[in-house]
């Protein structure tokens, strides 16, 4: 080689060395960035809280995902999954029991490249995760990032949360201890876990219901404590069992048991309740197990809840069947309340009727011996001869006839039975009528002063039967001032509402109040209260009957009002009648009295039914003087016949409380279906309305009460023969007409 050849050569050799000095400069400057990188990414990953790995995974030959190695992981990995020297080695040797599904999701990442989020149970680590995991490099590398973090303790806290809610909405103990076992058994991925009671003083426990997997039994049901080993004493003194393999914990004397019923691992955890072990919650394991302390924690959470839950039912089942039973002693003790006011009520009804009839068989038996005393004595002058003594006598027995008439007509006033011609009345007029009688009535020393409401409304009532109502209440309150004083009578116009109509037993609506109201003694509670009672009475004996405010009180209530009394003891007495208003204009009522002779008849034929012997013979002289054709019938019955043949009859004169089956009122809708036109004279003691029906009778259809006058008959039957129309009244202010 000649010189100059060689001297390149050394040129290019110090060139070349130049530039692999520069190469291995720039090596080691970018070694030294490389490891400044690296000391930064670990650094990186070493502050995350998080746990992260870099794993590669590897397929079978058909694809699927086999197994996955860690390649690298952060310093929080062993603290989120508790394995140990993980870098290198492969997960199925790491956790043999890892579900599948974990490594077909990694596989599933490999092959598509897509990112995925989610949240999954690692039951062989006994973790719930909430995980992100990406591919990194080219799909042949296989290899995938995971970010992950352990919420174990946050998804049992949510999940114990969400326990509560669905036992408040069970109702049957058993269901709530199973939803319990089946929350904890899933979550914590067991195989099986129950709630049972414990009862000390018989050494037994009662699992109401338990969750298992389907290859165990059941153990719901009754267990002796002794029989299921020396560990259960710990939990009676409140003390928790945790074990992790029953084969290698001193504390478990019945382990071949434990292991024939697949049990390998568990835990009882005690609830104390007065120092006293109350409940157990339970979980099994068929393998070897490590519990964490958010599970412990879990299972003491849900045992609390489900043990409040249990207690708060049973309180309210209780609570249920308490009302249940206060229920049917509150129908019990009303039912006997009700028995015990029938029989008061029937006490007191049977002392009132006993009350009336005494009454009633008192004053009657002085009219009764007053009139057939005299009757006796009659007979007597009479075959004596005596004929000039005779009116005396006879004047006698007509008066007490006269007062029993009287007599009967209070009674069925009180009983609301009379029979009332109501009509549109004008109270300030009737008051203006009867002033003058009021002040005579009263004597110079009772002042009777008259308030009338200016415009008054109408009523619709007897004003008849008012004008004796008003003088009696006048006279009452004249007896109430022995030593004189004030009268005042008064009418208003009163609309009622629900408070001022309730107290009075009254409808809602418009009345009319006549008042009287007296500064006289006054009446003091007790004799309040029995006002209206009939025979009641305050005055001396045989000053007064007892029979005028209750009187009054059944016509008020018949007129569809109410009396009402309010008085004080040495502050006087005010009586109130309210009576419904009528929007009918009040007309005069007609004046004067019926003539006092007796017209004749001017014929025809009557046919008479009553089933009184006496009455029908009375009637029938009476009708006989008058020159009519009688024709008589005890029963309806026998006057259908009658009128079913060619008999002329002009006049039905019938009682209405008839026998045989047809009552008058049947009787007389029966005759006149065979004769339209025949006119009815009703005689009755008093009016039925059942047999009145609504308080109007037919066209040609008339009554009397009985007890009547011989002048008062003939009078009421000319005219009725002679075709007149009869008059509102009967003699006496009785009801002639409807």
């Amino acid at each position: 080689m000649n010189p100059s050849g060689t001297a390149a050569l050394h040129i290019e050799n110090r060139r070349l060395q130049a530039q692999l000095a520069a190469l291995r400069q720039e090596r080691l400057e970018a070694d030294a960035l490389h490891a400044a990188d690296q000391a930064h990414y670990r650094g990186l990953l070493g502050s995350l809280n998080s746990g992260f790995c870099l794993i590669h995974v590897r397929f079978a030959e058909d694809g699927h995902a086999q197994d996955y190695r860690f390649l690298e992981t952060n310093a929080a990995f062993e603290r989120h999954t508790g394995l140990h020297d993980a870098s290198g080695r492969w997960m199925r040797d790491l956790a043999p029991q890892h579900e599948q599904h974990w490594f077909d999701m990694y596989g599933q990442i490999v092959r598509s490249g897509e990112a995925r989020r989610f949240v999954d149970h690692a039951h062989a680590l006994n973790r719930w995760y909430e995980v992100h995991a990406t591919r990194v490099g080219a799909v042949e590398l296989a290899q995938v990032a995971v970010l992950f973090t352990d919420i174990t303790a946050r998804r049992l806290t949510e999940q114990a949360l969400r326990l509560s809610d669905r036992l408040l909405a069970l109702t049957e103990p058993e269901a709530m201890a199973f939803e319990a076992a089946r929350t904890i058994g899933s979550l914590l991925g067991i195989d099986r876990a129950g709630y049972c009671e414990v009862d000390i003083e018989t050494a037994s426990l009662h699992v109401r219901n338990d969750w298992y997997v389907e290859d165990l039994l059941s153990l719901a049901g009754e267990h002796r404590l002794p029989e299921l080993g020396a560990f259960f004493q710990r939990l009676l003194a409140g003390e928790p069992v945790i074990v992790e393999d029953v084969r290698a914990d001193p504390r478990i004397t019945a382990v071949q048991r434990l292991l024939d019923d697949g049990v390998v691992s568990f835990v009882s955890f005690p609830l104390v309740e007065g120092q006293r072990t109350v409940a157990v919650m339970y979980l099994a394991c068929r393998r070897q197990r490590i519990w964490t302390a958010e599970q412990l924690q879990f299972v003491r959470e849900v045992a609390g809840r489900t043990r409040n839950a249990l207690e708060r039912r049973r309180a309210e089942n209780q609570l249920r069947a308490l009302n249940a039973s206060l229920e049917d002693l509150v129908q019990a003790r009303s039912a006997e309340l009700l028995r015990s006011e029938e029989l008061l009520r029937q006490s007191q009804k049977m002392e009132a009727v006993g009350q009336l009839t005494g009454g009633i068989a008192h004053d009657f038996n002085n009219l009764l011996a007053g009139i057939s005393g005299c009757l006796e004595l009659l007979r007597a002058r009479v075959q004596q001869g005596r004929l000039a003594e005779l009116d005396r006598h006879l004047d006698a027995a007509e008066g007490a006839s006269r007062r029993a008439a009287a007599l009967t007509h209070r009674l069925l006033a009180f009983s609301r039975r009379q029979t009332l011609d109501p009509q549109p009345t004008d109270l300030n007029q009737l008051v203006a009528g009867m002033q003058e009688l009021i002040g005579r009535t009263m004597g110079p020393a009772v002042a009777t002063r008259v308030a009338p409401e200016t415009v008054l409304w109408s009523t619709q009532v007897d004003p008849h039967q008012l004008e004796n109502a008003l003088l009696n209440l006048c006279i009452n309150a004249r007896d109430a001032m022995p030593e004189g004083g004030e009268v005042c009578i008064a009418t208003h116009n009163c609309t009622l509402g629900m408070q001022e109509a309730g107290p009075l037993q009254l409808e809602v609506g418009d009345y009319v109040m006549l008042s009287v109201t007296d500064n006289g003694i006054g009446m003091a509670a007790d004799v309040l209260a029995k006002a209206f009672d009939p025979f009641f009475t305050t005055k001396p004996l045989g000053m007064g009957t007892g029979l005028g405010l209750s009187m009054i009180y059944g016509f008020a209530r018949q007129s569809g009002g109410m009396a009402w009394i309010e008085s004080h003891p040495g502050q006087g007495t005010c009586v109130r009648l309210y009576l419904p208003r009528c929007h009918t204009l009040a007309v005069q009522s007609p004046s004067g009295a019926v003539g006092a002779s007796t017209p004749v008849a001017s014929g025809g034929t009557v046919l008479v039914v009553d089933d009184e012997p006496t009455v029908r013979a009375l009637v029938v002289d009476i009708l006989t003087d008058l020159g009519c054709t009688l024709v008589e019938a005890a029963e309806g019955t026998a006057g259908l016949q009658l009128l079913r043949s060619n008999l002329q009859v002009d006049l039905l004169v019938t009682d209405i409380g008839l026998p045989g089956g047809l009552n008058g009122r049947q009787f007389a809708d029966a005759a006149r279906q065979l004769r339209p036109n025949l006119k009815v004279l009703f005689i009755t003691g008093y009016a039925e309305q059942a047999v009145l029906g609504a308080g109007e009778l037919a066209d040609g259809m008339h009554i009397m009460t009985k007890p009547f006058s011989v002048e008062a008959l003939g009078q009421r039957v000319t005219r009725l023969l002679e075709g007149e129309r009869a008059p509102a009244r009967e003699p006496g202010g009785k009801r002639s007409e409807r």
